[in-house]
């Protein structure tokens, strides 16, 4: 596996962009450069390699398509969450302008279609249905996410169904490309999607968990950062479906506060979930979707041992024992 990761960065690392204008081809460059795990690129090439591709370079291509799409959407989502900060760096935004942020981002997309089509022109089309169905639910879960920030409650249905669209189909579907370029049949092509799906959402209900119980020297952002915003993760929605009578005013003056206001609204909120359980519901629900996940890898009809670096790093991901 360290040997495709090497690849991706590689070769994002090598990509080439025209020096003028600056202000369009610096910013691109800037993003690029602040790294991150390259995990969906990585997908594209566990696939491939799993379904027997022959020469996985012939699987590059998508994978940078992949790469540049995420990175698109997180340039662009930075300017709509006006995020000062990514990966610990200014965000484009906050370094040159939002004009800037917006027609950089727009360059990285139009450098995934780019990508795609430096793939084999007899899966171009397949790779494209799947790339552009992708591409537009990722569209669908940030505008979910936004419209729900400003709703007063949600369901559970509603959210996971937010998170499916705006986190796990980029993995599905960064999977089923390196499927499509390994003359994967259509069955498997769905399994290797679905596991995608599934690990995505594990993984998303994993960092909700995280924002608020895990450990700052590892985590990497700010823990409790959701709380102290009134996030809608799992941990709030779960709460505010189970809360009963008599802790709905606590809960509704923990998040009309603020941190200023009130400096223990990180620990009430925590003092809430624990009373509710909540964080070992969180986790239930987090292996619920890890089996679903694991149960349509052991369903695709080929020797374990091509799926070894595939289970690895999703049991990375999921921090999971192997």
């Amino acid at each position: 596996m360290q040997h495709l990761q090497k690849l991706i960065f590689d070769s994002i690392e090598n990509s080439q962009f025209p020096n003028q204008p600056a202000n369009l081809y610096d910013p691109i460059r800037y993003f690029l450069s602040l790294g991150g795990k390259r995990i969906r690129p990585t997908l594209t090439l566990l696939a491939a390699d799993m379904f027997d591709i022959g020469e996985i370079t012939d699987a590059l291509p998508a994978a940078k398509s992949i790469e540049y799409f995420h990175n698109f959407s997180l340039v662009h989502d930075d300017v709509m969450d006006q995020a000062p900060l990514r990966r610990g760096k200014q965000t484009v935004h906050e370094k040159w302008n939002l004009s800037v942020a917006i027609l950089s981002g727009d360059g990285l997309l139009v450098k995934a279609y780019d990508e795609l089509a430096n793939c084999n022109p007899g899966y171009i089309a397949d790779l494209l249905k799947t790339f552009n169905r992708v591409a537009m639910q990722v569209c669908e879960g940030q505008q979910m996410d936004m419209d729900y920030e400003h709703a007063d409650s949600i369901s559970m249905e509603d959210y996971i169904e937010m998170i499916r669209l705006k986190t796990s189909v980029l993995l599905g579907g960064a999977l089923q490309m390196g499927a499509i370029l390994a003359d994967a049949s259509l069955h498997d092509q769905k399994l290797i999607y679905e596991f995608g799906e599934y690990i995505g959402i594990a993984f998303q209900l994993q960092d909700d968990v995280l924002d608020a119980y895990g450990n700052p020297e590892t985590f990497g952002k700010q823990v409790g950062g959701d709380i102290l915003i009134n996030k809608k993760t799992y941990l709030l929605v779960k709460l505010m479906e189970i809360l009963k009578e008599e802790d709905r005013n606590s809960l509704q003056n923990l998040l009309d506060s603020t941190l200023s206001g009130n400096p223990n609204k990180l620990k009430d909120m925590l003092i809430l979930y624990q009373k509710y359980n909540i964080k070992s519901l969180a986790d239930q629900l987090k292996e619920s979707y890890t089996q679903l996940a694991f149960e349509r890898l052991s369903a695709i009809d080929i020797p374990n041992d091509k799926k070894k670096a595939l289970i690895t790093l999703s049991n990375q991901l999921l921090i999971r024992e192997q």
